[in-house]
């Protein structure tokens, strides 16, 4: 199937404008639900082309990038579509970084304007003061905390005080919202999304995929400004009228058990180390205390015993895949009715997917390594100023993922690594996560993370990070026997390290690059002695 199997949106299109419309005859029908309260769909259609029309009236100009900085909320979400239906850009940017991050990218997008939660107020306010030359002109604060810094807008007042405006005549192609990379591989790069990408990504995965429907009640762990938690809670349900349940809170076990108990969701997109976490947790709800009928994993390749334990307790799939920033989301998945644990599926009905050789050429034949590419209609346009690293990525119709697959006889792709992350070891690719995901299999270990280490003979060998189950005890020899029955001897790890937590960025991916700096410092330090 192709893009051109979906009815594809016109050329003057905005995204914002589209919900109102598709969504104007269930006004009364529950849109969102956050931490204080709800909003229906008519109330959700007024605020966001109230708030359109104040950015407007604050002589923001289309294209003019604004900084979005806030908790998952359902001002979150009046935001970035206010600023869509206004032809403004948002910036979605993590919650979870520094202020010299956000100095980072306030310099680098020249955000004209920032909207930020109340409690991140003070963050922002140290990155204002360490980038000097910031362009912002307005600060909106939503559900301050404290009084307003002089000359802030409190965002339901500036809402409120205008009328519902006609937004912008965009088109489909231009460029409507930025998320940035998450960093699991070094800078964080601002990649730039068009109008339209947020309707292929709904139509070609939330509906055609995951199958959502108007009476289902949809919770995220993964926050709104990841690409992942932006369908999962934005773009898909209220493409279908479905209801949302946001949290602005990290999402621990605890957190997400009181959503799912207190709200009844019935789909939940999670990451692998939170499916781990709630599994090892001591008050897992049991199946007949939730209503879950389909939950989703993306981030990271989920392992096949994280999948078949929930399966088990729940009585639910998990649907994995793989997605990316620069494709907005999930390319590359199983679907409800062909779930394969320890695969990451089949290509989404409308992209086209290729392995390649280091050469380029295209793989044909199975169960080798090798580079995957998409080519798909939600793609990014580029990386902000950034030319070098947006054509080695972006290249014609085709995105270079950056991960390496493997794909079996029946046409199940199988998730290898990352290309900064494989290792050779006696000249053989060893997949980092194949070693990850068998230790994981051992009972006493809850996650594990795999880089190559220099032996004393200058020869790359596996080293694993490992953290341990509350309370649970190994060996490293325990570990690396366990390993060995199950994989190829020259695969097990050589070294293994107990941490009491691995590196990760706010959407739950290891950050294997922290890993080999913490190993090369180690090393660099015995060298000295």
């Amino acid at each position: 199937m192709s893009p051109t199997d979906t009815t594809a949106p016109p050329e003057r299109f905005n995204f914002a404008r589209h919900l109102i419309e598709i969504n104007d005859s269930r006004p009364h029908k529950t849109a969102l639900i956050d931490d204080a309260g709800t909003l229906t769909y008519g109330q959700l259609a007024d605020q966001v082309q109230r708030f359109s029309a104040a950015l407007q009236a604050l002589g923001l100009q289309r294209e003019a990038r604004v900084l979005l900085l806030m908790h998952d909320s359902s001002d979150w979400v009046v935001a970035f579509l206010g600023a869509l239906h206004a032809g403004v850009v948002p910036v979605a940017v993590n919650t979870l970084l520094t202020a010299q991050d956000y100095g980072f990218m306030l310099a680098n997008s020249r955000a004209q304007a920032a909207l930020v939660s109340g409690a991140l107020l003070h963050t922002l306010h140290s990155a204002l003061q360490s980038a000097p030359g910031h362009e912002v002109k307005h600060l909106i604060v939503s559900r301050a905390q404290a009084p307003l810094p002089t000359g802030a807008h409190d965002f339901a007042a500036l809402t409120a005080a205008h009328p519902p405006g006609p937004g912008a005549d965009t088109h489909g192609d231009e460029p409507a919202f930025w998320l940035y990379s998450s960093g699991s591989t070094g800078s964080p790069k601002g990649t730039v999304h068009t109008q339209a990408n947020l309707y292929w990504t709904a139509e070609l995965y939330g509906k055609a995929v995951l199958g959502l429907r108007e009476s289902d009640v949809v919770f995220s762990a993964a926050k709104l400004f990841f690409a992942y938690g932006l369908g999962n809670a934005l773009s898909f349900p209220l493409s279908v009228g479905a209801s949302v349940v946001l949290m602005a809170e990290r999402p621990t076990p605890q957190a997400v058990f009181k959503r799912m108990l207190d709200h009844q969701p019935t789909v939940f997109y999670g990451a692998p180390t939170g499916y781990g976490g709630m599994l090892a947790a001591p008050d897992l709800p049991d199946q007949n205390q939730v209503a879950l009928r389909l939950c989703s994993s993306a981030g990271e390749a989920l392992p096949r015993d994280i999948g078949e334990r929930w399966t088990a307790h729940f009585g639910c799939q998990i649907i994995d895949g793989i997605g990316s920033t620069e494709m907005l989301h999930i390319f590359l998945s199983n679907r409800p009715d062909d779930v394969r644990y320890g695969t990451t599926g089949k290509a989404v009905p409308g992209y086209e997917v290729q392995l390649r050789n280091e050469d380029g050429s295209v793989i044909t034949g199975h169960n080798q390594i090798g580079d995957l590419y998409i080519q798909g209609p939600s793609a990014a346009l580029m990386y902000w100023n950034n030319r070098a690293k947006s054509r080695d990525t972006f290249q014609g119709s085709w995105t270079k993922s950056g991960d390496k697959y493997t794909r079996d006889p029946e046409g199940y792709y199988t998730y290898a690594g990352r290309n900064d992350d494989m290792l050779k070891v006696s000249g053989i690719y060893v997949s980092p996560f194949e070693v990850e995901a068998t230790l994981v299999q051992h009972p006493a270990v809850l996650e594990a993370a795999v880089i190559g280490k220099t032996d004393d003979d200058g020869l790359t060998k596996t080293k694993a990070y490992v953290v341990l189950k509350a309370g649970a005890h190994t060996t490293e020899a325990d570990l690396q026997a366990f390993v060995k029955e199950k994989l190829a001897p020259y695969k097990y790890p050589r070294f293994i390290e107990f941490l009491e937590e691995l590196p990760k960025t706010a959407t739950g991916k290891i950050q294997r690059f922290k890993l080999r700096d913490l190993e090369n410092d180690s090393t660099t330090h015995q060298g000295k002695r």
